[in-house]
């Protein structure tokens, strides 16, 4: 019997106990990363639901959604904006507040990375309480961004990101029900 794409994600995805604080459980990608094959096939199921929504960037939220959100832009044809903490990026930004499940951060995007009208592809590896792909939302569209969709490889269901999100459209490879 053949597993799905969902199943042979969750194989090699492991959680890690107690990170980065007592009480959080860390979902380890690395093993997935180790794997081209895999890897590969992911980047594509992450890209596919979009590939015909005209999609013209892909913004993606620091650090592991740039995993996926750069070949994915490649596959789309479409640029590649880095959303970052704050200090990481080189030029004028415009920033974002957001409350993560163990506090609260900062994300910050270069003011000039979109134009009014851009069809964006929010990317990031996990949703979780939605908070990240929330704020990243906010701040593409307060500069003339249009949101097409969220794609990220899991969503921890139980946690209920897509709440957050409104009616924007969620996909994800695997849900951690």
């Amino acid at each position: 019997m053949s597993l799905s794409l969902a199943e042979r994600v969750a194989r090699v995805v492991r959680d890690v106990p107690d990170f980065p604080k007592p009480g959080i459980t860390f979902k380890d990608i690395t093993p997935l990363l180790a794997d081209a094959a895999l890897l590969r096939e992911v980047v594509r199921a992450m890209q596919a639901p979009f590939s015909d929504a005209g999609i013209t960037h892909v913004v993606a939220m620091e650090s592991r959604g740039f995993l996926f959100g750069v070949p994915m832009a490649l596959d789309l044809g479409a640029a590649f904006v880095p959303v970052r903490k704050p200090g990481k990026l080189p030029w004028r930004t415009a920033s974002e507040r957001y409350a993560l499940e163990y506090g609260d951060d900062t994300l910050e995007m270069h003011v000039d990375a979109l134009h009014p009208g851009a069809r964006v592809l929010l990317v990031d590896d996990v949703l979780a309480t939605g908070g990240t792909a929330a704020a990243a939302a906010r701040l593409v569209e307060r500069h003339g961004g249009v949101i097409a969709g969220l794609s990220v490889l899991m969503e921890l269901g139980f946690l209920r990101g897509r709440d957050a999100l409104g009616d924007r459209r969620t996909e994800a490879v695997w849900v951690v029900r």
